[in-house]
C-alpha cells in the first residue's frame, strides 16, 4: 500500500474532496445519504492506495455507511425546519428496516467485490430510469400504506441498502413517491430513515469485518476505513445543509430529473468498473 509520489497524493485528496462535496450536496438535495456518490469515489481511492481487491468494495460500502451518519443528521435537521420529515412513517418502518440491515450485512460480507460493483451499477440505473421517465405518472396525493407493505418494503430497503453502501433514500424516495407523497416530504423522510440504516449498518460492518472476516486493512476498523471517514465527514456535513436548503428553491419536476440523470451516469461508470475487474 504505497503512494508513489506527492502528485498522486494531491490528486487523490482532490478527487475525494470533490466527491465529498457532491455527495454531501446530493445527500441534502435528494435525501439519498450521498452513498451513491461516495461508494465509487471511495473505491477509486482504495484502488489508488492498492488495497486488496477482495475487500476493496466492502471497505467502500462500509466506510460510506459510516460517513452517512453525520450527513443524514444534518440533512434531517434541515428538512425538519421545513416540516418535511414524516416521523410517523419513520417509526412505522424502523423495526423492519433494522431487520433488513442485519440480513443485508450478512449478504455484503459474503459477496465478492465484482458482484457488489455489478449490483450497485444495476440498482443505480433502475432508480435513475424510474425518476427520469416515470415520475410524472405518480400519484399526487398521499395514499395509505398497509402494514404488510411496510413490513415487506422496509425489510427490502434495509436489506439492499447495506450491500450498496447507501442510506436507503434511493429506494425510499421512489417508494414514497409511488404512494403519492410530495417529493420534498419523501426526501426529508428518507434522510431520517437513512440515519437508522447508516448507524446499524456501520456497527454491523465493523463487526463483520473485524470478527467474521478478520480484515486487517491499514487505518481501518473492520470494513470502515478511518482515512476515508475523516476526509469526507466535514465536507459532506457542510454541503448536506446547503443541498437540503436548495430543495425548497428548485422545481419539483427538475429535481426528479436531476436525480435520475445523476444515477444513470453513476451506473454507467460502475458497470465499466465491473467489466474491468471481472
Amino acid at each position: 500500500m504505497e503512494i508513489s509520489n506527492i502528485n498522486e497524493i494531491v490528486n487523490l485528496l482532490f478527487v475525494l474532496g470533490i466527491a465529498a462535496s457532491v455527495a454531501g450536496f446530493m445527500a441534502g438535495l435528494l435525501g439519498v445519504g450521498g452513498g451513491i456518490v461516495m461508494v465509487p469515489a471511495l473505491y477509486y481511492a482504495f484502488t489508488v492506495l492498492d488495497f486488496d481487491i477482495l475487500t476493496r468494495m466492502h471497505l467502500s460500502v462500509g466506510t460510506s455507511l459510516a460517513i452517512i451518519i453525520p450527513t443524514s443528521i444534518i440533512s434531517t435537521k434541515t428538512h425538519m425546519e421545513h416540516n418535511a420529515v414524516d416521523f410517523k412513517m419513520v417509526k412505522s418502518f424502523g423495526v423492519f428496516i433494522l431487520i433488513g440491515v442485519v440480513m443485508g450485512t450478512f449478504l455484503a460480507v459474503n459477496l465478492k467485490t465484482s458482484v457488489l460493483v455489478l449490483f450497485f451499477s444495476i440498482f443505480a440505473f433502475m432508480v435513475g430510469f424510474f425518476f427520469i421517465f416515470f415520475r410524472e405518472g405518480l400519484l399526487e396525493n398521499p395514499k395509505k400504506i398497509s402494514v404488510i407493505v411496510k413490513k415487506i418494503s422496509g425489510t427490502i430497503i434495509g436489506l439492499i441498502s447495506v450491500p450498496l453502501g447507501i442510506g436507503g433514500g434511493s429506494l425510499m424516495v421512489p417508494f414514497m413517491r409511488t404512494f403519492g407523497y410530495d417529493i420534498r416530504t419523501s426526501i426529508g423522510t428518507s434522510a431520517a430513515i437513512g440515519f437508522l440504516i447508516a448507524v446499524s449498518g456501520t456497527i454491523l460492518m465493523i463487526t463483520g469485518g473485524k470478527i467474521i472476516d478478520n480484515v486487517n486493512t491499514p487505518y481501518s476498523i473492520g470494513y470502515i476505513n478511518m482515512i476515508g471517514f475523516i476526509v469526507f465527514v466535514p465536507v459532506t456535513m457542510f454541503m448536506a445543509r446547503l443541498g437540503a436548503k436548495a430543495v425548497y428553491r428548485i422545481n419539483k419536476s427538475l429535481l426528479s430529473k436531476i436525480f435520475g440523470t445523476f444515477l444513470i451516469i453513476v451506473s454507467i461508470r460502475s458497470f465499466y468498473e465491473y467489466l474491468s475487474i471481472s
